[in-house]
């Protein structure tokens, strides 16, 4: 099970603990793989220097002079999180190749497409009983550091292993007609968010976190779940399938 944990989700400390216990329970029935994100951490690393970043199509755009920066923020979010899941091991995708990358688009300096998956070291931990967390740098074909979305990131790790994915993010999942929570959607399928993203009742934020579960799905997972990741005790739910809302093919 992939466990995508996002950066605004992860923001309150004792929320973050909270959640990090419940990955841990998770154990008794799955194995677990965690992947992170950090968006907020990186802004606060690059306010204290003084550097500012942009975006372009919901990407940081990444020169080099800001990735050693990226690369520092998330690293000390890794080891935080993973001690506090417990019996994990905190890692970055740059670790044994698990994550490689190519550079997505020149203009967005160095970010990265993810292109290949370390699945047998991932599978080992596992093997071993260890959770692993893992951040997202990749290593390029330069053998340098690329930033990588972790939306994505956490599907090529999904398909990679062939397991289900559940997103955690700042919204219980996609509505039908937001934001009546009566139109919650409980399971949807590819060709309904499809249709959902051309009659726009899928927008805005929504769009690139539906993108990020169909991208889940052709990598190779049998399923992806948007939940909410601001209230404790919603993973278990969104894991069996009664939170959020779980997209197949």
């Amino acid at each position: 099970m992939i466990i995508k944990y996002g950066g605004n989700a992860m923001k309150n400390p004792q929320l973050r603990r909270a959640v990090a216990a419940e990955i841990a329970a998770l154990r008794a029935e799955h194995l677990p793989v965690v992947v992170h994100g950090g968006g907020p951490f990186i802004e606060r690393e690059l306010s204290v220097r003084g550097l500012t970043s942009t975006f372009k199509d919901g990407l940081r755009v990444t020169p080099p002079e800001l990735m050693d920066v990226v690369e520092m923020a998330l690293c000390a979010l890794n080891k935080r999180l993973s001690q506090e899941v417990g019996q994990a091991v905190g890692l970055m995708g740059r670790d044994s190749e698990l994550l490689r990358a190519e550079i997505l688009d020149p203009e967005l300096g160095r970010v990265g497409r993810v292109t290949g998956v370390n699945a047998d070291l991932l599978r080992t931990l596992l093997g071993a009983g260890i959770t692993p967390v893992l951040g997202c740098v990749a290593v390029g074909p330069d053998g340098e550091a690329l930033n990588i979305n972790a939306d994505t990131a956490a599907g090529a790790v999904a398909g990679a292993l062939g397991q289900g994915i559940v997103f955690l993010t700042d919204v219980n999942g996609v509505y039908r007609a937001y934001p009546d929570p009566a139109s919650l959607a409980p399971h949807l399928t590819r060709a309904e968010v499809e249709a959902g993203v051309a009659a726009g009742w899928i927008a805005g934020g929504m769009i690139p976190k539906v993108r990020a579960a169909l991208d889940a799905l052709e990598r190779g997972a049998p399923f992806a779940t948007i939940a909410s990741g601001m209230t404790a005790g919603v993973l278990a739910a969104a894991v069996r399938g009664e939170a959020g809302t779980r997209i197949t093919p």
